[in-house]
């Protein structure tokens, strides 16, 4: 039934172009793409695996004033994309519905392009080959310290911006050369990789990379974890004080809270133009420089991967063992490194939106290891508000089916309740940008991470690619591995000791992805526990967007600012510390 309401708009599962196929003369229009030389070079020159093998897209867009890769997403620029293996220099592409693995969004060909004049761009995505431990043998794209956007990912390359006009007869004969490698944020060092970034430590900030022995088994190849180390006023790494630490969760490599990339880290005058991070970062600088606030270390993660900006902070199959990895090897070493508590009592987490998953997870998977926990507007932490997808009952993805009609299910709003795309439409872009949940967009890192490996060592998908109809095994398995609040309902007479006041939840109202739903069902779920009772808060902010973080302690009406959460964990870290603790040096004011 859903199959034939919404084909147009899903997407088979793609299999990769032969050689033979990419030089193949057709009557479709089609675009020519190929790889100069001097890209090639630049690509082997930042440690990518040349020949290619990967993704080649044709982009288009109407605006003059933006390479159209820079505006690519759910509601950006048209594109169209094949698959490559073996493209070596000089080699040549052909971008066409001819194509085995062609496909294209929104629009799902070339002759859907409307007549007019467009700015057109070709550009590959480069995949590495990895032969994991577990035996399988996958392509996916190395993160390379940006965000895993791959449009904007150092090593990546793209032709230059090539104006053309379409008219009555369609697009143009058009050929285009890759001839741009994207590069780092700065060169490359001796013996630097661009696995997590690299960044030079400044004087507030510390920048840490270390290879990882896990992961490096698990993947096959060198591997990279990071943190981002940032120090009180004070702080003297030859002195013997010992600083609590606030582990800040969140994606983005980790970049959070202040405030998304690291050459804007924590500078003089900064204004960030989110609307939920702006608000929260309000005084927060000239509060920490001056030594107004208790003294913290606050460290955030870099552990970007193959499938995602960030692995979620825990042990998965297809992703691998970074919840380990970071316990394990990441912390221990920064416990080494920096005049930080190694005791439970001085470690707090915090995140929002995947950092808020991410800070529920590690109290609920680690639960030794960390003092309190507060996740703000969390990934779901209820599978059955999937955002609004209950994969548990409803038997499709992609539309609420009742009873005479299909509504579809929307994937993000306004906080006005305008919808501006559904879950359909962001599958199916993933879909274009990479199958097999290799697109570094969001439903292909819950697949990654939710799921069992597939025979293929990709993941399994909870649902059908082509039609959204949810396969009810994996959704067992997302239950009883990965719901959080199934998890903490069903493990209580073990996590309750451990955890019982110990977890704070803030979400709002009006997140833009709904993400309050599952927090109301797991307040449900932890108000009934008892033995002992769970003495989680929840707080809910009235019209509250997304990464909404709680009510401002001086004033209800307003949303908390980080100036005043550094106040919060230190009431808590000093009342939870043990007797004898030395308080007094990260506690005192000036």
């Amino acid at each position: 039934m859903f199959a034939n309401a919404f084909v147009s708009r899903s997407l088979a599962v793609l299999l990769i172009v032969s050689m033979a196929s990419l030089g193949a003369s057709s009557a479709a229009a089609a675009v020519r793409v190929s790889l100069a030389p001097s890209a090639a070079n630049g690509i082997a020159a930042l440690g990518l695996d040349v020949p290619v093998t990967g993704r080649v897209f044709v982009i288009v867009s109407r605006d003059a004033g933006e390479e159209p890769r820079l505006g690519t997403g759910v509601t950006g620029h048209p594109l169209w994309g094949v698959d490559v293996r073996g493209l070596a220099a000089g080699d040549e592409v052909v971008v066409s519905a001819d194509a085995e693995t062609f496909s294209g969004y929104p629009l799902p060909d070339f002759d859907e392009l409307p007549a007019g004049d467009y700015y057109v761009q070709a550009f590959v995505n480069v995949y590495t080959t990895f032969h994991r431990a577990d035996g399988h043998v996958i392509e996916a794209h190395m993160n390379s310290g940006a965000f895993q956007d791959p449009f904007k990912a150092p090593g990546n390359a793209h032709s230059s911006v090539q104006k053309v006009t379409v008219g009555k007869d369609g697009l143009p004969e058009l050929t285009l050369s890759i001839d741009q490698v994207i590069q780092p944020p700065r060169p490359l060092k001796a013996g630097e990789v661009l696995q997590q970034g690299n960044f030079d430590d400044t004087e507030w900030v510390r920048y840490v990379k270390i290879r990882s022995e896990m992961l490096s088994e698990f993947w096959g190849q060198d591997m990279y974890l990071g943190a981002n180390v940032l120090l009180p006023p004070g702080y003297d790494p030859d002195g013997d004080e010992r600083y609590p630490v606030l582990y800040m969760q969140g994606h983005s490599s980790g970049l959070t809270p202040m405030p998304w990339a690291p050459e804007e880290w924590f500078k003089p005058g900064y204004e960030p133009s989110h609307p939920a991070v702006g608000p929260q970062l309000d005084g927060f600088y000239e509060a920490w420089t001056s030594g107004a606030l208790p003294r913290f270390v606050i460290i955030t993660f870099r552990d970007a991967n193959p499938y995602f900006d960030t692995s979620y902070s825990v042990n998965t199959p297809n992703v691998g063992p970074y919840g380990d990895a970071l316990t394990q090897e990441l912390i221990p070493y920064l416990e080494e490194n920096f005049n930080i508590v190694d005791e439970r009592w001085g470690r707090v987490l915090a995140g929002r939106s995947t950092g808020g998953w991410e800070a529920a997870a590690m109290m609920v998977f680690y639960p030794d290891l960390f003092a309190v926990s507060y996740p703000w507007a969390p990934d779901p932490i209820d599978f059955r508000k999937l955002m609004q997808i209950n994969i548990y009952e409803f038997e499709n993805a992609f539309v609420n089916q009742l009873e005479w009609i299909e509504t579809e299910l929307p994937a993000q709003r306004e906080t006005d309740g305008l919808i501006n795309y559904h879950v359909a439409d962001e599958h199916a872009y993933e879909q274009v940008v990479a199958t097999r949940d290799r697109s570094g967009g969001q439903w292909a890192i819950w697949q990654a991470l939710y799921s069992p490996v597939g025979d293929d060592g990709y993941p399994v998908p909870l649902w059908n690619p082509e039609t959204g109809d949810i396969d009810r095994a994996v959704a067992r398995y997302w239950r009883d591995h990965w719901d959080l609040s199934h998890i903490i309902e069903r493990d209580w007479n073990t996590l309750g000791p451990k955890i019982s006041g110990r977890m704070h939840f803030a979400v709002g109202r009006r997140d833009n992805y709904y993400l309050e739903q599952a927090v109301y069902l797991t307040e449900q779920r932890m108000s009934a526990l008892d033995n002992p009772p769970a003495n989680a808060t929840f707080q809910y902010g009235i019209g509250g967007r997304h990464s909404w973080i709680g009510h401002s302690p001086e004033d209800r009406s307003k949303q908390m600012k980080y100036r005043e959460f550094i106040e919060v964990i230190a009431e808590f870290v000093a009342s939870h510390a043990p007797e004898g603790a030395d308080l007094d040096h990260w506690r005192a004011r000036p």
